[in-house]
Protein backbone atom coordinates (compact mmCIF):
# COMPACT_ATOMS: atom_id res chain seq x y z
CA UNK A 1 0.00 0.00 0.00
CA UNK A 2 1.53 3.47 -1.12
CA UNK A 3 2.04 5.92 1.98
CA UNK A 4 -0.62 8.09 0.41
CA UNK A 5 -3.36 5.37 0.22
CA UNK A 6 -2.46 4.47 3.73
CA UNK A 7 -2.87 8.00 5.30
CA UNK A 8 -6.30 8.53 3.62
CA UNK A 9 -7.52 5.26 4.51
CA UNK A 10 -6.08 5.93 8.06
CA UNK A 11 -7.61 9.43 7.92
CA UNK A 12 -10.87 7.72 7.00
CA UNK A 13 -11.08 5.16 10.04
CA UNK A 14 -9.97 7.86 12.07
CA UNK A 15 -13.21 9.99 11.46
CA UNK A 16 -15.50 7.04 11.15
CA UNK A 17 -14.72 5.91 14.62
CA UNK A 18 -15.04 9.77 16.17
CA UNK A 19 -18.69 10.20 14.40
CA UNK A 20 -21.83 11.13 17.12
CA UNK A 21 -23.73 7.75 16.57
CA UNK A 22 -26.41 9.41 18.67
CA UNK A 23 -26.38 12.39 16.24
CA UNK A 24 -27.28 9.84 13.40
CA UNK A 25 -29.56 7.70 15.53
CA UNK A 26 -31.47 11.12 15.83
CA UNK A 27 -31.77 11.85 12.38
CA UNK A 28 -32.94 8.28 11.35
CA UNK A 29 -35.71 8.79 13.99
CA UNK A 30 -36.52 12.01 12.25
CA UNK A 31 -36.69 11.38 8.76
CA UNK A 32 -39.07 8.16 9.92
CA UNK A 33 -41.74 10.43 11.74
CA UNK A 34 -41.41 12.53 9.17
CA UNK A 35 -42.17 9.80 6.42
CA UNK A 36 -44.61 8.61 9.22
CA UNK A 37 -46.75 11.14 8.72
CA UNK A 38 -46.76 11.30 5.12
CA UNK A 39 -44.38 14.06 4.67
CA UNK A 40 -41.65 14.76 2.03
CA UNK A 41 -38.17 14.43 1.56
CA UNK A 42 -36.41 17.22 -0.19
CA UNK A 43 -32.59 16.44 -0.38
CA UNK A 44 -30.57 19.68 -1.25
CA UNK A 45 -26.69 19.82 -2.23
CA UNK A 46 -24.40 22.11 -4.26
CA UNK A 47 -21.39 20.49 -6.55
CA UNK A 48 -20.90 17.06 -5.25
CA UNK A 49 -23.21 17.45 -3.20
CA UNK A 50 -25.38 17.76 -5.61
CA UNK A 51 -24.88 14.54 -7.42
CA UNK A 52 -25.27 12.49 -3.78
CA UNK A 53 -28.41 13.98 -3.59
CA UNK A 54 -30.09 12.68 -6.74
CA UNK A 55 -28.46 9.35 -5.94
CA UNK A 56 -29.91 9.37 -2.13
CA UNK A 57 -33.28 10.37 -3.59
CA UNK A 58 -33.44 7.36 -5.74
CA UNK A 59 -31.86 5.15 -2.51
CA UNK A 60 -34.63 6.94 0.19
CA UNK A 61 -37.58 6.37 -2.78
CA UNK A 62 -36.86 3.30 -4.07
CA UNK A 63 -35.34 1.29 -0.27
CA UNK A 64 -37.18 3.27 1.83
CA UNK A 65 -40.83 4.56 0.37
CA UNK A 66 -40.27 7.91 0.65
CA UNK A 67 -41.26 10.13 -1.14
CA UNK A 68 -38.22 12.32 -2.20
CA UNK A 69 -36.94 14.71 -4.53
CA UNK A 70 -33.77 16.90 -5.07
CA UNK A 71 -33.83 20.04 -7.03
CA UNK A 72 -30.69 19.39 -8.84
CA UNK A 73 -32.62 17.04 -10.55
CA UNK A 74 -34.45 18.88 -12.76
CA UNK A 75 -32.12 20.65 -14.99
CA UNK A 76 -34.70 23.02 -17.09
CA UNK A 77 -36.25 24.32 -13.57
CA UNK A 78 -32.71 25.16 -11.76
CA UNK A 79 -30.93 26.75 -14.78
CA UNK A 80 -34.17 28.84 -14.96
CA UNK A 81 -34.46 30.14 -12.05
CA UNK A 82 -30.74 30.62 -11.59
CA UNK A 83 -30.79 32.56 -15.08
CA UNK A 84 -34.00 34.69 -13.92
CA UNK A 85 -34.18 34.94 -10.13
CA UNK A 86 -30.45 34.47 -9.37
CA UNK A 87 -28.89 31.62 -8.15
CA UNK A 88 -28.90 32.81 -3.81
CA UNK A 89 -33.12 31.82 -4.23
CA UNK A 90 -33.05 28.98 -6.33
CA UNK A 91 -33.50 26.29 -3.80
CA UNK A 92 -36.00 28.69 -1.40
CA UNK A 93 -38.54 29.65 -4.77
CA UNK A 94 -37.83 25.80 -5.72
CA UNK A 95 -39.21 24.87 -2.22
CA UNK A 96 -42.16 27.54 -2.62
CA UNK A 97 -42.97 25.76 -5.69
CA UNK A 98 -43.63 22.37 -3.95
CA UNK A 99 -45.43 24.29 -1.07
CA UNK A 100 -42.97 22.83 1.42
CA UNK A 101 -45.08 22.76 4.99
CA UNK A 102 -44.30 21.62 8.77
CA UNK A 103 -44.98 18.07 6.87
CA UNK A 104 -41.87 18.32 5.09
CA UNK A 105 -38.11 17.66 6.00
CA UNK A 106 -34.93 19.09 4.49
CA UNK A 107 -32.10 16.98 4.30
CA UNK A 108 -28.68 18.77 3.28
CA UNK A 109 -25.69 17.29 2.08
CA UNK A 110 -22.53 20.07 2.39
CA UNK A 111 -18.71 20.42 2.81
CA UNK A 112 -19.67 23.75 5.08
CA UNK A 113 -23.53 23.87 5.49
CA UNK A 114 -23.98 27.33 4.35
CA UNK A 115 -22.72 30.39 5.58
CA UNK A 116 -24.14 33.79 4.41
CA UNK A 117 -21.71 35.93 5.68
CA UNK A 118 -19.07 33.93 3.77
CA UNK A 119 -20.85 34.44 0.84
CA UNK A 120 -20.78 30.65 0.87
CA UNK A 121 -23.67 28.03 -0.56
CA UNK A 122 -26.30 31.00 -0.02
CA UNK A 123 -28.79 29.18 -1.99
CA UNK A 124 -28.76 26.38 1.11
CA UNK A 125 -29.12 28.99 3.88
CA UNK A 126 -32.14 30.76 1.92
CA UNK A 127 -33.76 27.53 1.62
CA UNK A 128 -32.99 26.37 5.32
CA UNK A 129 -34.59 29.91 6.48
CA UNK A 130 -37.59 29.39 4.67
CA UNK A 131 -38.12 25.43 5.75
CA UNK A 132 -38.25 26.89 9.72
CA UNK A 133 -40.23 29.74 8.95
CA UNK A 134 -42.95 26.76 7.72
CA UNK A 135 -41.66 24.64 10.52
CA UNK A 136 -40.31 21.85 8.18
CA UNK A 137 -37.78 19.48 10.05
CA UNK A 138 -34.00 19.94 9.16
CA UNK A 139 -31.64 17.17 9.09
CA UNK A 140 -27.67 17.74 7.47
CA UNK A 141 -25.03 15.69 6.87
CA UNK A 142 -22.46 18.30 6.79
CA UNK A 143 -18.38 18.87 7.15
CA UNK A 144 -16.29 21.59 9.01
CA UNK A 145 -18.51 23.14 12.06
CA UNK A 146 -21.80 22.66 9.96
CA UNK A 147 -22.35 25.75 9.21
CA UNK A 148 -26.04 27.13 8.69
CA UNK A 149 -27.20 23.66 8.57
CA UNK A 150 -26.48 23.11 11.97
CA UNK A 151 -27.60 25.70 13.75
CA UNK A 152 -31.03 25.38 11.43
CA UNK A 153 -31.37 21.60 11.64
CA UNK A 154 -33.41 19.41 13.92
CA UNK A 155 -30.49 16.95 13.73
CA UNK A 156 -27.18 17.13 11.94
CA UNK A 157 -24.31 14.67 11.55
CA UNK A 158 -21.10 16.81 11.18
CA UNK A 159 -18.13 15.30 9.62
CA UNK A 160 -15.38 15.78 12.19
CA UNK A 161 -12.76 17.99 10.16
CA UNK A 162 -9.66 16.03 11.74
CA UNK A 163 -7.43 16.95 8.82
CA UNK A 164 -7.76 20.41 7.25
CA UNK A 165 -5.90 19.54 4.23
CA UNK A 166 -8.85 17.22 2.95
CA UNK A 167 -11.65 18.34 4.50
CA UNK A 168 -13.94 17.92 1.33
CA UNK A 169 -12.72 14.65 0.33
CA UNK A 170 -13.57 13.20 3.37
CA UNK A 171 -16.80 15.10 3.76
CA UNK A 172 -18.01 13.87 0.64
CA UNK A 173 -16.63 10.33 0.89
CA UNK A 174 -18.84 9.86 4.44
CA UNK A 175 -21.83 11.76 3.47
CA UNK A 176 -22.74 9.05 1.13
CA UNK A 177 -21.05 6.38 3.97
CA UNK A 178 -23.73 7.89 6.54
CA UNK A 179 -26.83 8.22 3.99
CA UNK A 180 -26.40 4.37 2.97
CA UNK A 181 -26.65 3.68 6.58
CA UNK A 182 -29.53 5.99 6.79
CA UNK A 183 -31.45 4.03 3.80
CA UNK A 184 -30.25 0.44 5.81
CA UNK A 185 -31.62 1.73 9.00
CA UNK A 186 -34.36 -0.48 10.01
CA UNK A 187 -36.81 2.66 10.81
CA UNK A 188 -36.06 3.48 7.54
CA UNK A 189 -36.00 0.55 5.21
CA UNK A 190 -38.70 -1.13 3.95
CA UNK A 191 -37.29 -3.15 0.56
CA UNK A 192 -34.28 -5.09 0.13
CA UNK A 193 -31.72 -4.47 -2.54
CA UNK A 194 -31.19 -6.41 -5.41
CA UNK A 195 -27.69 -8.11 -4.89
CA UNK A 196 -28.25 -9.39 -1.48
CA UNK A 197 -30.98 -11.41 -3.14
CA UNK A 198 -28.92 -12.92 -5.97
CA UNK A 199 -27.31 -16.51 -5.21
Amino acid sequence: MSTFTRTFLEETVSIVEKLDHDEIERVATGLAAVRERGGRLFILGVGGSAGHAGHAVNDFRKICLFEAYAPTDNVAELTARVNDEGWDTTFSEWLKGSRLSERDALLVFSVGGGNREKNVSVNLVRALELAVELGAAVFGIVGRDGGFTAEAATACVVIPPLNPDRITPHTEGLCAVVWHLLVSHPLLQVEGTKWESVL
